[in-house]
């Protein structure tokens, strides 16, 4: 698929992460984006970077937590561009109290059933086009039974259910061509993270296994137009653990190694 000329909605690119530098990349390959977040100042800062750049872009604040939110989201694009083509659910929802049982049901509001109501939407939007693609945004500390987690389990769990959500809508791509797949990144150099890596010790970097090399956030961006581009790619999960190749995981992995 080339994007040019395409409309994009990037959820969660209000910020300095991910979503802002996903949006950017879309921009500067000849997409219309349509940026969303819930911070409103966030939001027309991205805006505003594509535009000085020469990209088109527009902003509509969204709770991805809030259904109505997304399907007024969707709404405003097919307004103002006329509809849409490229959806990337990169949203999550800001981490709270932390402990093995804190958080769950705003992670599962936000990093799931967001992801889940968008992608409905975007499918209906998507087939009045033709097709689409949708990449959606998992973790590393999703995967994996008994690898160390991250503080949040609800987050985890959310995006388990992500990455799941991606592998059962394989078959869009051959009935509605619209491809559904999924980035799953490991530690990426977003300021926070950075900021947080930086403020440990070697020792508690072991602990917490923080890798060498961080992920950047180009290197992200790359993956995501690979998986919305690549018309061989639908259903697919790419694992990117940091300082090592992005892969796929094989098609009929039975998720484990082995069993005891």
């Amino acid at each position: 698929m080339d994007i040019t000329g395409k409309v994009a909605i990037v959820t969660g690119a209000g910020g300095g992460g991910s979503g802002r530098a996903i949006a950017r990349r879309m921009a500067r390959d000849g997409a219309a984006v349509v940026v969303c977040d819930v911070s409103e100042p966030g939001g027309r800062e991205t805006v505003g970077l594509i535009e000085t750049q020469g990209g088109r872009a527009a902003f509509l604040p969204a709770d991805l937590g809030v259904e109505a939110d997304i399907r007024a989201l969707f709404a405003f694009a097919e307004t103002i561009y006329g509809g849409v083509d490229i959806l990337v659910n990169n949203a999550s929802a800001p981490y709270g109290p932390q402990g093995p049982l804190c958080g769950w049901f705003d992670a599962m509001q936000v990093d799931l059933l967001g992801p889940m109501h968008a992608t409905l939407m975007a499918v209906e939007a998507m087939r009045r086009r033709g097709g689409g693609a949708i990449v959606n945004i998992g973790s590393t500390s999703a995967v994996g039974h008994g690898y160390k987690h991250s503080k949040s389990p609800g987050y985890d769990v959310a995006k388990a259910g992500v990455i799941r959500l991606t592998t059962t809508l394989a078959w869009l791509a051959e009935r509605e061509k619209i491809r559904v797949n999924c980035l799953v990144p490991d530690w990426v150099s977003t300021p926070e993270v950075r900021g947080y890596v930086d403020s440990l010790t070697p020792q508690q970097r072991r602990e917490q296994r923080v890798p060498d090399v961080l992920t950047t956030l180009d290197e992200i961006s790359d993956a995501v137009i690979e998986l919305a581009t690549d018309e061989r790619l639908a259903g697919r999960v790419m694992i990117w653990w940091s300082g090592q190749p992005r892969r796929l995981i094989p098609w009929e992995d039975r998720g484990y190694a082995a069993l005891e």
